[in-house]
Formats: C-alpha cells, structure tokens, sequence
C-alpha cells in the first residue's frame, strides 16, 4: 500500500480539483484500492474484522482526509485570511493566549547623569483559553460503497467535510456577529452610529489605526454594506470593482473585504448586519479556533440497527474565540442607519 501521506494529498487534490500526478479518475481509483488494502484485500467491511483490529490504517486514512478537507476549505476565502487564526493543539497541550496589558510609560524629563527617576512596573500579562468540545456527525453505508467502487470517494470526502464545514461557519459567523465591546477585550472600541458619512469613516478609521501603534487597517463587512461606502471622488478603477466584485475594494486607501453572507440555521433570514461594518487594526486575527487532538471515526455496530446498516460517527473537537492583542489592536463598528 502506498504511504498514507501520500494517499492523503492525493485525497485532499482530487477533492480541490487540483490532480498533478494522477488524473482524477485515477486519483479515485487509487484510494479506493488503498482503502480496500487496509481492509485486508477485501471490498466488504466486515464487523468481526473491525472488532478484532485487523483492519489497520482504515479508519486512520478517512480520518486525516477528512480533517484537512474541512478546514482546508475554509482557508483559502479572505473573510477567513483576515479574521481567522487556526491552530492544532496535541491534546492536553496548554491553550493558552497572552494578552499584554494596554498601557504606555510616563517618559520623564531629567538632567544629565541622573537616573533617580520613578520606576514603572513592566505591563501584565492577561491569559486567555479556548474551551473545546467533541463536534459530532453520523452517516451509514457509504463506506461501504466506496470501497466496492459503487461511490466517488469525493462523494464521501464531501457530504462529511461540508457538514463539519457549515457547523464551524455557523459557529464562526455567530461568534463574530454577536461580539460586542467587552468581547473585545482590552482592545480600544469605536462604536459609531448613523447615516453613512464619509468623514465620520475616516475619522473612525483613523482612531482604530491610532489604537494599534499605526497598523493599517481593514474594513470588514458584506457585500451590501460596502458598496455604500461611496468615495465622494469616484475613480474609474471604483466602478470597475463596483461591477466585477460587487462592492467597493478599497476606501481612500483602506483594503474592504467581503464577508460572504449566510443564512441562519433553519430560517432564510441572512446571519449578518447589512448596515454594520467592521475596522479593525492590528497583527493578530481576532478570532481563534483551536483544533485539539485528533479526528476520530468510530464504526457502529450493525446488529444495533433493524436494517442492518452499518453507521460511522466522525468526530473533531474544537472550539473559538475573540482574542486580541489589548495595546497593539484596535476595533470599530460603524452602524449605518438611513
């Protein structure tokens, strides 16, 4: 059987559509067959087989797929590059953030060769944890089908990844909708509210970029609320990323990006404020989602079911959350009314 990394970046290539070595046919028909050589040769799953561990490297392969499609897929949007800051912890690794206290030293004045000068204590140090939990998704048979050959292995790959994929989005777009200035920490916060005004933007732009030490600054929001971000000065390169994005890219100078809008769970009301916009400044991503340990798959018992089918749980634990560097960032929230 070919190296399980190997098997794995073939996997997670076929999947993206970016095959090199093989053709995606091949690329199918590869994992297919190294699934079937960790069964043992045969194209059956056989329950005895499973309970008794002769089955090695199985399950080990779907599970490493699986990771790296779910959050793979999230990686590569510029919401995310700009918001989001993953990180694999072991488990039981110590998660922690350190989030340095917002304070400046008094510079004092004093003659030649004098050092008698009051002493400031260094700022402190705030730690911070993510909590994680087990997130959990249950299918049946299609394993089964993928290693008779019935099923594209993407099929498979696919229907678990998005559904772990749409359940971190939602917890994502939650967190970041509902965070208010104390989420935000030691973080210096601008709330502005009102019609749109463009001076206001600028100024509030200014205040968040003073706040983290003259970082430059982004402007964050759906595709709705910054194309009202109209320049007073429209440029001929302004309505060429009006048209062909949608929305303005740039604010005198500020970078603008699109947060893709969603649906909240079970409604077709859309989860984001079209009127709110975002500014923030600073070296970190403000929102933190920690994956501890590693995924797991856990085949179920088909004697348990009156159709006798066989159910895999796939699970992953993670969790989230808003950190920021206190002296080194800065947010704003512009709420635009009519």
């Amino acid at each position: 059987m070919a190296d399980v990394k190997d098997i794995v970046k073939v996997a997670v290539d076929a999947y993206h559509g970016n095959v090199e070595k093989y053709s995606v046919g091949q690329s199918m028909e590869l994992l297919r067959q190294a699934l079937v050589d960790a069964n043992g040769g045969s194209t059956v799953l056989d329950y005895r087989r499973i309970r008794d561990g002769k089955c090695n490297g199985l399950f080990s392969i779907v599970e490493e797929i699986l990771e790296r499609t779910a959050v793979e897929g999230l990686q590569g949007d510029e919401f995310f590059n700009a918001l989001v800051d993953f990180r694999n912890l072991a488990e039981g690794d110590k998660n922690l953030f350190e989030v340095e206290d917002n304070i400046l030293y008094v510079v004092a004045e004093a003659a030649d060769g004098t050092q008698g000068i009051r002493r400031q204590r260094l700022g402190g140090v705030t730690e911070t944890s993510i909590p994680t939990s087990m997130k959990y998704v249950k299918i049946y048979e299609e394993l089964n089908r993928v290693l008779s050959g019935r099923v594209d292995f993407n099929r498979f790959i696919s229907t678990v990844s998005e559904s772990m994929r749409q359940r971190l989005l939602n917890d994502i777009y939650t967190l970041w909708t509902g965070a208010t200035e104390k989420d935000f920490g030691g973080t210096t916060y601008f709330p502005t509210a009102g019609s749109y005004n463009e001076d206001e933007l600028l100024e509030l732009v200014s205040h968040v970029e003073a706040a983290a030490g003259g970082k430059p600054a982004t402007i964050i929001g759906t595709k709705k609320a910054l194309r009202k971000l109209k320049e007073s000065i429209q440029s001929d390169g302004a309505k060429d990323e009006l048209h062909n994005m949608g929305y303005y890219g740039s604010f005198y100078g500020t970078p603008c990006v699109a947060v893709p809008q969603r649906h909240k769970v079970g409604s077709t009301d859309f989860v984001m404020d079209d009127d709110t916009i975002t500014v923030i400044a600073g070296d970190d991503k403000p929102i933190k989602v920690v994956y501890e340990g590693n995924p797991i798959v856990i085949p179920g018992n088909p004697l348990d079911n009156a159709d006798l089918t066989q159910e895999y749980l796939y699970g992953e634990k993670y969790g989230l959350g808003i950190v920021l560097a206190g002296g080194n960032a800065g947010v704003g929230r512009y709420e635009m009314t009519e």
